[in-house]
Parts: structure tokens; sequence; C-alpha cells
């Protein structure tokens, strides 16, 4: 009996073995899901929580403050949010139509850019992104400003991420709300509670009044960084500890320098306890003047303070510890820091490669999420005005249309401008891609530069041409500076 069952199992393992599903079982060890004594602490709070649940009011009010209070009182904190939001967004973007009518593109545009000057478009998405920074995430309304002097009323209001808020549970059936956030069955924002009062006025407000905002006319930006997200933690949340060390740190080496520049010190004596010494006060203070020799008592000596601080690694331990904080922001030591005395021409090259590639991607993610919301919107009330808008450029929708930034500036433009010359000669680039790297539009350019010619052969002046002996030299030169294999 015993011979048989073993024969077939013999039989099932081998046909398992055969056709790819073996009856082994294999166990892997990871050394980082091992608890051990010297691991336990440092892994204690690490926990299976939702992005949800991870991200709760509780949780992202308290780094909301502090990261708050870090920027407010940090100055390496406040200027690593200044320049993010500066270089993201600059002096702000510009729109460019590409429909078929180039006249009623270049008058949409100038509408446009006439309207963005008069709501400052540019400096509340420089708000915006501070805030993202800051607090996580950012909330703008689309609401009607009968006070603008263009004929298109639309405004932005701007409202912080303590304002969406539910103060009371839902009782909606089938409604599915997220701290002011009202989703439908798919995931998709409904509409959003907006308190009318923020919470930390200090004018006290007889109960909780809020309104019922309309998804479509909100506009909520945040970065994503679990799925089933809805609210946004301070990109800075991995630097707050690293911040609080570094003020810690240069108070700590503040008072041992002080400590060392004052003239303090102790009494000690060498005398055995009750010994011949004269008696004095423990913990007895004596003011010091300048210039003063003073007399101790019997049996008594006093030794200075010395200050056994290791100041001598302090820039080291902050360029680190900058270096380390700027990382969560994808921003390099010398623009965190604002100093590039350590490094040389290909090194910052290189180091900004990643800093501009985050800055594209977080303008990508603006064009998406906000511009072209915000075009949506002004669109629809440009339909109202008599004469903006030209019949027969097809639906709205689809009208196609891209955004430029401001470019960044070459450290070497003598360099830069050698390679656009080279890249334009071998038809490796386009004057639209060379512009739109500078954040402008090549079209309007060549006009310009078109009419600026014109006007110059109008008034008789005329382009001295180029030394063809000097350029040949300069050539020359360079490809003497070149070094060759020997």
């Amino acid at each position: 009996m015993l011979a048989w069952l073993r024969n077939i199992s013999r039989s099932r393992l081998t046909k398992a073995s055969l056709s790819g599903r073996s009856g082994r079982f294999f166990r892997s060890r990871y050394d980082a899901a091992a608890t051990t004594p010297d691991n336990r602490r440092h892994w204690a709070n690490a926990d299976g929580l939702s992005a949800l649940a991870a991200n709760s009011a509780d949780v992202r009010r308290i780094l909301r403050n502090r990261s708050r209070y870090e920027v407010a009182n940090n100055s390496y904190a406040r200027g690593i949010v200044l320049t993010l939001a500066n270089d993201v967004i600059g002096t702000g973007p510009r729109l460019q139509l590409l429909t078929g009518d180039g006249d009623a593109n270049r008058r949409i545009e100038r509408e446009f850019q006439r309207w963005a000057q008069a709501v400052d478009l540019a400096g509340k998405l420089r708000t915006l992104r501070m805030a993202q920074t800051t607090d996580g995430e950012a909330f703008a309304v689309l609401i009607n400003n009968s006070a603008l002097p263009t004929g298109i009323q639309l405004d932005l209001q701007l409202i912080e991420a303590e304002q969406v808020a539910t103060p009371e549970p839902l009782t909606t059936a089938g409604s599915n709300a997220v701290d002011g956030i009202v989703l439908d069955r798919s995931g998709n924002a409904v509409e959003y509670h907006v308190l009318r009062t923020h919470p930390g006025d200090a004018v006290a407000v007889p109960g909780v009044e809020y309104d019922r905002v309309p998804a479509a006319s909100v506009i909520h930006q945040f970065r994503t960084d679990r799925p089933g997200q809805r609210r946004g933690v301070p990109e800075i949340t991995p630097a707050l500890p690293l911040f609080a060390m570094l003020r810690d740190y240069s108070l700590a080496t503040l008072d041992a320098a002080k400590a060392a520049a004052y003239f303090a010190g102790i009494l000690y004596t060498d005398a055995p306890a009750n010994g011949e010494a004269d008696a004095v006060e423990p913990l007895d203070e004596i003011q010091l003047d300048r210039n003063l020799l003073l007399t101790m008592p019997g049996g008594w000596k006093m030794s200075q303070l010395h200050a056994e601080h290791p100041s001598g690694t302090y820039a080291d331990f902050k360029r680190e510890l900058l270096n380390e904080i700027a990382r969560c922001l994808n921003m390099p030591y010398n623009v965190a820091a604002a100093n590039s005395s350590g490094y040389n021409y290909a090194s910052g090259r290189l180091d900004h490669q990643t800093y501009f590639k985050s800055i594209r991607v977080d303008q990508s993610h603006l064009e998406c999420r906000v511009l072209d919301r915000i075009l949506a919107a002004w669109l629809d009330e440009a339909v109202l005005i008599p004469g903006l808008l030209t019949a027969g450029l097809g639906p709205i929708a689809d009208w196609p249309h891209q955004w430029f930034w401001d470019g960044h500036e070459h450290v070497d433009p003598a360099k830069e401008a050698t390679a656009q010359a080279t890249r334009l000669k071998s038809h490796t680039t386009t004057l639209a891609d060379e512009y739109a790297r500078r954040g402008q539009d090549w079209e309007s350019q060549l006009r310009q530069r078109a009419g600026e010619l014109q006007l110059m052969k109008e008034l008789g002046l005329v382009d001295v041409p180029p030394d063809d002996n000097a350029s040949q030299d300069v050539e020359e030169n360079d490809a003497e500076s070149v070094p060759t294999a020997a």
C-alpha cells in the first residue's frame, strides 16, 4: 500500500516538473524585511496605511504648519522655495495659437496676454507653485471679476488648503467625500467644499459655513505620489527634520564660538574635600570687567572655558546637509545655496541637467492641469465678445496651441551661439526649437527682426558685414586648441 502511494506521488511530481509547475516551495530572504534589534527602532514607524489614511487631515495639518514655520524662519528654506517658483514660472507662460489664420492667432494672443497681465497670472502661478512646495497643494477658483479693465471678466481666486474641508459628514447617498472633495464612483471630483472663512482667522465666526463649488470651477494642483492619493503633502516633507537639524547645528556652533570669545571660566581647587581652602558659594556668579586683574580666594584657581565644538567642520556639514535637503526637489546644491564656488564649468552644467528636466516636467504638468483649463474658460467668455474670435477656425477644443516659458540663460553665451549656428547649419534643429529654448515665439521674433531691418534700410543704416578673415582666424585658433592624438 505504501509503495503504491509513493509511486503515485513520484508520478505527480514528475509531471509537475515537466510542465513547469514545480511542487517545491522556494523561500527568498531580504535583509530589509528582517527585523533585528539593530533596525527595530529605525523601522518602528513603517506602516501599511493607504494613501488616504497616511495623508489624513490631521497629518497634513501638522506637516503644513511645520513646513510653513520652517519656510518663514529658515533663510535657506525660503530661498529654495522662492528659487523653485521663479525657475518654474518665471515671468509667466505665453500663449501661441497654431490655427491656420495667422492674423486671428496674433489678435487672440495679444488679448490673452493683456488679460493675463490684468489678473497678474504670472504672480498667481508663482504663489500656487510656492504653496505646492510648502503646503503640498494649491487651489484656485475660477470666478467672475467685474473690476477687471478687460472685456473678459474671468479671474482666479487663490485659497489655502485649510479652506477646502468638509465640516460635517456627508449623508448624500452614493457620495464619496475625501476631506472637502466629493468624488463619483470613477474617482472623478464632482464638487469641492470651500469654507467661507479660514480656520486660522483671529476673528471668531459663529458656526462653520462653506460653499459647494463645482469641480469645473476649481483648479487643484498637487503632485500625486501614490495611487489613490487625493490631497497633497508638502514637497519638502522629507527635508523638514534636516532643516531643523541645520538650524540647531548653526545655533550650537554659534554658542561654542561665543563661549570661546567671552572671558568665562570656573573656579576649582586641588585641595581635597574639607581641605585648606577659603569657603566660596557654589554656583555663584562673578561679574568681570575688562582689563582688570583679580585675586582668587585662597586655595582656588580659575580656568577659562574652552570651546570643544568642531567648528572646523561646520562648512562641510552645512554643504552636505543642504545637498541632501535640496535633493527631494531635484535641485542641485549650487542653486539651493546660491553658491557655485566649488564647481567647475562641466560639473555645474551636469548638475543643472537634472534640475532643468524637473522644471520641464513641472511646466508640462502645469500646462495640462492649470493653463489649458484657464485657456478653455477664457475662450468660453471670449466667444461672447463680438469680433474677438474669427469664424471658421473650427471647434475651440480642437485649436492647436502651445505655451512658451522663460528660457534658461547659458553660462557661456559665446559657446551657446556657436553651437546654435552649427545646429542650424547642419539642419539638426529649427528656428522654432531654438527660439523655444529661450521661451520666445519664432514667428514673432522674425517679424520683429524683419521690421528692424526694414527700418534700418529706410534710415540708411547698413550692417557691417562680418570679416571673413577674422572669422577664419578664429576657426584656425579653435582648431589649434583641439588636442590631437599622438
